[in-house]
């Protein structure tokens, strides 16, 4: 696979946007890793890494401080859209996400958007359903201890 152009689209609030600063370090068939810096940086979140894991409608980001320590694994549950003509790859972003701490604490969060994008019909439900089996298969790796597997992808680069 050649480096695609990647995008980020998201359900809430109703946006699409082009990662054209997003620098793309890995891409092939299964991963694409990238390394960015913030779009909108915030008090703690600077930049970092993340891995696309195409087959697994997944997305694990390291985040990083403007100091460069680690403020914590962002896992987003994801949809990815291929475009072959324009050799693009869009990640919808199904809405739940998983924070995985330093210390290991596991938060899954903003499942009230998932219920809201169901009520006001902004997913379908095959694509909510999608979203409820990822986040459990990646809960599971979690709770099995094995979330450095996919963490390793991320590592292994840096």
């Amino acid at each position: 696979m050649t480096n695609p152009i990647l995008y980020r689209k998201r359900i809430m609030p109703n946006e699409c946007i082009l990662l054209k600063d997003d620098i793309i370090v890995t891409c092939n068939d299964e991963v694409i890793i990238t390394k960015w810096n913030a779009l909108k940086p915030k008090k703690d979140l600077h930049h970092g890494y993340s891995c696309y894991f195409l087959n697994q409608g997944v997305k694990v980001s390291k985040f990083y401080r403007e100091d460069g320590s680690l403020l914590y694994w962002y896992c987003d549950i994801v949809e990815y859209i291929y475009d072959f003509k324009k050799n693009s790859i869009t990640s919808l972003d199904l809405l739940a996400d998983v924070i995985v701490y330093p210390d290991g604490f596991t938060k899954v969060i903003d499942l009230d958007e998932l219920v809201t994008a169901l009520d006001e019909g902004l997913l379908q439900d095959e694509l909510i359903k999608a979203c409820l089996l990822r986040l459990n298969s990646l809960l599971q790796t979690i709770y099995d201890g094995n979330f450095h597997i996919l963490q390793q992808y991320i590592e292994d680069i840096i």
